[in-house]
Order: structure tokens, then C-alpha cells, then sequence
């Protein structure tokens, strides 16, 4: 929206094992599963809310407002933990990293993208990133392609061919062919973030790290929002309360600290298939909420990514889990 090294949830960018000692592990499992649907329910349905409120506030006013909310709830939260800090020195490049690729690439890509592309077909396509993560890592970290890996690219990579064939998408249109070529940029940003985040070595646990990266995401946003946008201009209203109440508090603050404490809490297999309900929900909820229809070939292209990102997330949880 994110730890995230091969997970598509919009998590902290960091390792579970580093953790520790910053978030509850007394959960019981019956209540980390309830919360597993909490945050999945709230991230799916957050595409179509998102689509609503961008007819309301400009796209990078918007973004700014999401992490500005988002960055003084988990400033808040570490201050009552006492954990707040400035963050070490060893740790600013993957401060900068994610700030700028999973943080402020992402949501200004997705939020100008969401003007053009229906709700639906975007969330599929942002969450494609894993499957740039598989080659990436091979690529770039010396990683084995392994059959898993090596299936889900496919499976992938033919989902993308279902959505993008020509007798159901338009190339023809200009607008269409950028806001879908946006949303494909920002997930393969996120995704170097994601190694970047990988070859570093965290000196403290991720989560504390989370509002410093916002912070560092705010300032580029800002200055394209006022450099594209001009000054904030929007009509104040409880419409856009909530919005933004349901973007930036809920959506961007506390539920990094709830992703958090799920990775503890539960098996990684768990929450990897948890979190791949996120593009399976933000499919229907634009129908029910926009009426917007889902076509047969975003439903086929939808299954075969979703089949791809369980087959290069699943391998390397399992492996993870072995003591």
C-alpha cells in the first residue's frame, strides 16, 4: 500500500526477526487471524475509497495527506512504546530507498494512475511487485531461480499478456496505455525498494523506521504538489474527513504496526497468503462500491498473477520457517 522482501503486502520493507521487543507477540491466534482479516479487508477495500476521494483532493496533496496522517499516528505510537529515535546512521540508506521508491514513487504513481485506470485493474497491477522482486533478486543479489520462482514468473507474466491483449485493452488510447504503464513503474519501483531492502544489514527493528521514511517521502511529494498543483485546494467537507481519516491514521499508520505484529504473531505461510487477498478483494469492492464491473479477461489475468505471486512467495516463506 510492504517483511515485504517477498510478500505483496505494503509492509515496512524490513525482516519479521528484527521486530522483537517493538510490538505484542502475546496475540493469540484466533485474534492475529481476525486481525489478519481486519487488515486485508481494510487495504482491499481501500482501492475504491482511494478512486473516490481522488475526485475530492488532488493526487499529490493527496499522497502527502495519507503519509502526513500516517507519519504522526506511528510517531505517536513509538513515543508511547518509547522507541522513538532518530535513525542510526547505518540505516539511512534504506531510509532513502523506501522513502522515495515504495513510499513516494509508489503512491504518486498509483494516485495519478487511479484518474485514468479503474480501481479493480489497478490494484492487480500494483501488486504485481514480487513478481519483479524473483528475477531482481537473481539479478542482482545472486539468488537461485528456482522452479517456484521460475513458475510464478510465467504464470505472472501471462496474467499481464490476458490484461493487456489487444482485443480487450485499447492501445489506441493514450490515457489508458500511461495510467496502466504507471501503475507497472510503481510496483517495479517498490520493488527495488524491496532489495535495497534486502542486501541491507537493519540496525534496529524496521518498524521504527517507518515514520522516518514517510518523513523523507513528504518533502519530493510536496514539492511536486506544489509545483503541479499549487496550493491545497479542496472544499473541506466530511467526506473528505473520513477520507483522509481512513487513508493516512487506519490505512497508512496503524496498520504497518498491525502487519508488524502479524509476522510475529503468526506463521509466515499465514500471512503471505493473507496478504494475497489484498488484490483478490480490491477486484470486487470497486464493483460493489463504484460500480465498476470487473471484465472476464481482469478476472482471468487476475487468477494467473495471483497464482504467480503465490508460487514465488510461498517457497521462500516455507523455507523460512524451517528451524
Amino acid at each position: 500500500m510492504a517483511g515485504k522482501a517477498s510478500s505483496p503486502a505494503p509492509t515496512a520493507g524490513g525482516r519479521p526477526g528484527l521486530v522483537p521487543g517493538l510490538v505484542s507477540q502475546s496475540l493469540t491466534t484466533s485474534r492475529a487471524l481476525l486481525l489478519l482479516a481486519a487488515l486485508v479487508l481494510i487495504w482491499g477495500a481501500n482501492w475504491p475509497i482511494m478512486k473516490a476521494g481522488l475526485t475530492l483532493v488532488t493526487p499529490f496533496w493527496f499522497a502527502v495527506a495519507r503519509l502526513l496522517l500516517g507519519m504522526l499516528t506511528l510517531f505517536a505510537v513509538l513515543a508511547l512504546l518509547g522507541r522513538l529515535r532518530l535513525p542510526p546512521r547505518a540505516d539511512l540508506s534504506v531510509v532513502f530507498s523506501i522513502g522515495l521508491l515504495q513510499m513516494a514513487l509508489f503512491l504518486a504513481l498509483v494516485n495519478l494512475a487511479l484518474q485514468i485506470v479503474p480501481a479493480g485493474r489497478s490494484a492487480v497491477l500494483a501488486y504485481t511487485t514480487p513478481l519483479w522482486v524473483a528475477p531482481g533478486a537473481v539479478l542482482l543479489l545472486g539468488e537461485r531461480m528456482t522452479r517456484g520462482r521460475l513458475l510464478g514468473l510465467v504464470l505472472g507474466l501471462g496474467g499481464l499478456v490476458v490484461l493487456f491483449n489487444p482485443l480487450d485493452f485499447p492501445w489506441s488510447d493514450g490515457q489508458a496505455v500511461l495510467g496502466n504503464a504507471l501503475l507497472l513503474v510503481a510496483a517495479l519501483g517498490w520493488a527495488l525498494s524491496i532489495l535495497a531492502a534486502r542486501r541491507h544489514r537493519w540496525s534496529v527493528p524496521a518498524l521504527e523506521l517507518v515514520p522516518w521514511q514517510m518523513l523523507v517521502a513528504i518533502v519530493p511529494l510536496t514539492i511536486a504538489a506544489v509545483a503541479q498543483e499549487g496550493a491545497p485546494d479542496f472544499a473541506w467537507s466530511w467526506d473528505v474527513v473520513l477520507l483522509l481519516a481512513y487513508n493516512g491514521p487506519l490505512a497508512t499508520g496503524l496498520c504497518y504496526v498491525i502487519s508488524m505484529t502479524l509476522q510475529l504473531a503468526l506463521p509466515a505461510v499465514t500471512v503471505s497468503l493473507g496478504f494475497l487477498a489484498g488484490p483478490a478483494l480490491g477486484v470486487p469492492a470497486p464493483t460493489l462500491a463504484l460500480g465498476e464491473p470487473p471484465p472476464p479477461s481482469l478476472l482471468a489475468g487476475m487468477a494467473l498473477i495471483l497464482g504467480g505471486l503465490m508460487a514465488v512467495t510461498l517457497p521462500g516463506r516455507r523455507a523460512a520457517q524451517r528451524p
